[in-house]
């Protein structure tokens, strides 16, 4: 047999682009795909802890309304409209403002309604209205003490 002359410029192709490309694709294709699996952070329903405004009026955790025999209305001690009134204008501004300072820092509105047995049921009704209009829900009932 006679040897086969090789020319040894044959075994040396040179540098090949073309795979490297295709590498590149395959790997930036893998990236792609990878980037739309992951959930972007702003997305995560997460709530971070705040801090509510400082509100230079305390106000006790259980307002108590008081309805007298004559049709007076005072709210924790504080005489509120005239017995005459109906639409008890004073006590639906004062409730809606203790309501907002409860939504603000994130606490219930609790109301005691204080009753004297011989007070009228109109007079009742006329407090819950206001009691209504200002959105407090977490109402109690309870009759005073005789002494």
């Amino acid at each position: 047999m006679r040897p086969v002359a090789t020319n040894v410029n044959e075994g040396n192709i040179g540098f090949q682009i073309a795979p490297m490309i295709d590498v590149v694709f395959v790997i930036m294709l893998f990236f792609m795909v990878m980037a739309g699996a992951v959930k972007v952070e702003r997305e995560l329903n997460t709530k971070l802890p705040g801090s509510a405004p400082a509100a230079n009026v305390d106000f006790v955790d259980e307002q108590i309304i008081t309805i007298a025999e004559n049709g007076e209305i005072t709210l924790n001690e504080e005489p509120m409209d005239s017995a005459a009134s109906t639409t008890l204008p004073q006590l639906k501004g004062t409730l809606q403002r203790l309501k907002q300072n409860a939504d603000s820092t994130k606490s219930p509105a609790v109301v005691t309604i204080v009753s004297e047995e011989a007070a009228k049921y109109s007079r009742t009704i006329d407090v819950l209205d206001a009691l209504s209009v200002a959105g407090i829900e977490n109402v109690t009932f309870t009759v005073s003490e005789q002494e």
